[in-house]
């Protein structure tokens, strides 16, 4: 049984305290906020009214009366009366239930009672944000323990270093955003895989696999795209944007294929060093018989999950617009070009990678062979 140091206790007692402490704040934060804050005090349900839509579908639609209390601004403490409106299928709306807290705005004229009333904008979900992320810290920290911490840390720092990215390309356009992301990409596998994995001889080949991988994926995708003139790509969900749309695609398309590439990178140095350590006598054709086998092993699934990950966020949108008659083709080409190719992008960088990563630890391997 390992001995509880002070260290650790005193680890403990920072992760406790900073979960009670952003729960108490999450809890009672309203006066940070600009817009009106109102809690739901009761409901009652007013109207229920059957609707058809062209092709015969039901749905109802339901009318609920809201009385909430406000929680900041100028009439905190004085109550509000809200009407919502919702459907059965609750696709751009909900029902609300004691409890609840929703941003509102209020009206400027009041009843002749003199009753504040309102309209519902947003609801507050800071609350269950806050707990979802200490969940997924607790299920790192019970597991990884001292890297489970490390990659808390590592995550937070990414995600910085994310938002600062962005920020300035936002207040520099002139940059360019391919620039910006490659950037980015070298400092998110370098803070990564040096705090999780440490300052070693595995750390270092994965990153180099990394960076190497993820560049030559984005330079293959690049060139088939310039070659094919982005034909059978559709850009129409980026039809808002003001800047070059295929920039900020091809942006996304480098830090999305990043994590997919680390995962293989991280996972082949592991697997090659583990087998070296277990048996420092083993000549270089038995680890690059073994890394590509393993190579083959991981290949498959990583490769399925980068492709459903990418394709789910679009079975909304392909529901929507089959239920509207659209035909299958054109449904698919509009929906699913960019998460194809996104996926299509990631699987290159995760082929690639298998032997990148493999022939980088045996040169890592070798180094520390020399050194002894």
């Amino acid at each position: 049984m390992k001995k509880i140091t002070l260290k650790r206790i005193f680890i403990y007692a920072i992760v406790v305290l900073g979960f009670v402490l952003s729960i108490l704040f999450v809890n009672h934060n309203y006066s940070f906020y600009d817009r009106p804050i109102a809690k739901v005090i009761k409901t009652k349900l007013v109207d229920k009214t059957e609707i058809t839509d062209i092709h015969h579908n039901k749905d109802y639609l339901f009318t609920q009366q809201i009385e909430a209390l406000l929680k900041n601004g100028e009439k905190k403490g004085e109550l509000i009366h809200l009407t919502n409106k919702y459907s059965s299928s609750g696709a751009y709306d909900q029902q609300y239930h004691a409890g609840n807290e929703l941003f509102v705005s209020i009206n400027s004229n009041k009843k002749g009672n003199n009753e504040i009333t309102g309209t519902i904008l947003d609801v507050k979900r800071d609350k269950y944000i806050l707990m979802i992320a200490w969940i997924f810290i607790f299920t790192l920290l019970i597991i990884g323990k001292k890297r489970g911490l490390f990659t808390v840390i590592s995550l937070a720092v990414n995600a910085l270093i994310l938002t600062f990215s962005i920020d300035v390309y936002v207040k520099n356009p002139n940059i360019s955003l391919i620039l910006i992301a490659g950037i980015s990409v070298f400092f998110f596998t370098i803070i990564s895989l040096l705090l999780v994995n440490g300052f070693n001889e595995k750390t270092y080949a994965a990153i180099v696999s990394t960076i190497i991988g993820t560049f030559i994926s984005l330079l293959i995708t690049y060139f088939i795209m310039w070659l094919t003139s982005d034909n059978g790509l559709r850009y129409e969900e980026m039809q808002f944007l003001t800047r070059p749309y295929k920039f900020v695609f091809m942006a996304g398309l480098f830090i999305g294929s990043l994590g997919a590439v680390m995962d293989v990178s991280v996972t082949m140095a592991s697997s090659i060093f583990a087998l070296y350590e277990s048996n420092n006598h083993l000549p270089a054709k038995v680890l690059q018989t073994s890394g590509m086998e393993i190579g083959k092993d991981v290949m498959g699934t990583i490769t399925s999950i980068l492709f459903f990950a990418y394709i789910s966020g679009s079975i909304p949108m392909i529901i929507l617009y089959l239920k509207n008659a659209s035909p299958l083709g054109f449904t698919l080409s509009l929906n699913l070009s960019l998460e194809l190719a996104r996926a299509l992008a990631g699987g290159i960088g995760i082929v690639l990678t298998i032997p990148i990563s493999l022939y980088t630890s045996i040169f890592f391997i070798n180094r520390k062979k020399a050194r002894l």
